[in-house]
């Protein structure tokens, strides 16, 4: 049979007339596919009739990284050792926005009961250069205590000897999840398509547009700071308390720094509690009376050096004997006169002559 018809025949001593092929109806997936293609075909046709002009993205861009409700966002901050900073989800948006002919895409290509496979797929359209990432978004979360009604999938203890469960995540859990991953992929694909020269006057242009604003006024930069860690669950006592006084004033450095971690919570690069995970043990000292903490281990050969000499045992003095005492210095001794000679009868010296044996 012919691939794409169907044929239907009568049984044997029938007056029918056999029924003619007819075609199989396209599937639905060969009609998405079909969609998809003129799609992209559509868009790189409009990309090559609009080809894009740098001086004016470039334009657009700096006088979007002006406004301070953007400026406010646009680089987020990690306390990560001395700090980790660089240009957050919006910031690329925006960027590739104003750039033009760049098509992103995540579609969901796998989705089961324990998991979602994403695929964020990042594409400019003039230069025909992609970048793809699949993302997995887990459908399951551990909580310490179970709610009324909530049933356990399986359970662990925690190293610190607490017993854990895994449930099965709500559906704002997960979708919350995703959207954080996808975003988060985005800001990685999209800085790759950007060039680094947009980046750099992007993030300076921020950082003059917050310095100037906070210098006009501090006391409104302050309050307007405050409150958009508000939006996000930050009280102002935890703000003060991660700052180490009472807020009255912050510092150009200060603010900045604020700014920056603003932009990473509320891009969910990280959470209040990890900054503040990362910020106590730097604050805090051991008390009166505690052990010192042990200083940090040396790098290279002279790290492995003294780890052997550390594990190497102590030798101690065999039992009933006492350590023999450390040497003292050198006394200075003066040279002894030569005993006085041995004559005989005679007058001959005798000394060192050996002594006469005894007559018989």
């Amino acid at each position: 049979m012919p691939n794409g018809t169907i044929e239907t025949y009568t049984p044997k001593g029938s007056a029918l007339a056999p029924v003619q092929a007819a075609p199989l109806a396209e599937t639905s997936g060969q009609a998405l596919a079909a969609h998809a293609k003129a799609l992209v075909e559509a868009r790189y046709i409009i990309a090559m009739k609009q080809p894009r002009d740098w001086d004016k993205v470039r334009q657009n861009f700096l006088k979007e990284c002006e406004r301070p409700t953007f400026a406010q966002v646009a680089i987020y901050r990690k306390p990560i050792g001395e700090g980790v900073e660089g240009p957050s989800i919006r910031f690329v948006e925006t960027a590739l926005q104003a750039m033009g002919n760049v098509f992103t895409d995540s579609p969901t290509i796998y989705d089961d009961d324990d998991k979602r496979i994403v695929r964020v797929t990042v594409m400019d359209l003039e230069h025909n250069v992609t970048y793809s990432k699949d993302v997995t978004i887990m459908k399951r979360v551990e909580r310490k205590h179970l709610s009324e009604g909530q049933v356990a999938l399986r359970s662990r203890t925690n190293s610190y000897g607490k017993t854990v469960y895994l449930v099965s995540a709500t559906d704002d859990e997960i979708l919350n999840t995703e959207n954080a991953l996808v975003s988060k992929t985005l800001r990685t694909q999209g800085l790759r398509l950007i060039p680094g020269w947009l980046v750099a006057e992007g993030e300076d242009a921020v950082r003059e547009t917050n310095r100037d604003r906070a210098a006009k006024d501090p006391d409104a930069a302050k309050r307007k700071l405050f409150d958009a860690f508000g939006g996000i669950g930050v009280t102002v006592e935890q703000i003060k308390r991660y700052l180490g006084h009472d807020g009255a004033t912050l510092t150009p450095k200060e603010h900045q720094e604020l700014l920056g971690l603003h932009a990473a919570i509320r891009d969910g690069q990280t959470t209040w509690r990890e900054v503040m995970d990362d910020r106590e043990p730097a604050k805090t000292e051991p008390a009166q009376g505690q052990a010192q903490p042990a200083p940090a281990a040396t790098k290279g050969t002279a790290g492995v050096r003294e780890r052997l000499r550390q594990r190497r045992p102590a030798q101690a003095p065999a039992s009933g004997t006492t350590p023999a005492a450390a040497p003292s210095a050198p006394q200075e001794t003066k040279p002894q006169a030569p005993p006085p000679a041995e004559v005989d009868e005679h007058g001959y010296d005798t000394t060192g002559d050996p002594e006469p044996e005894p007559k018989k």
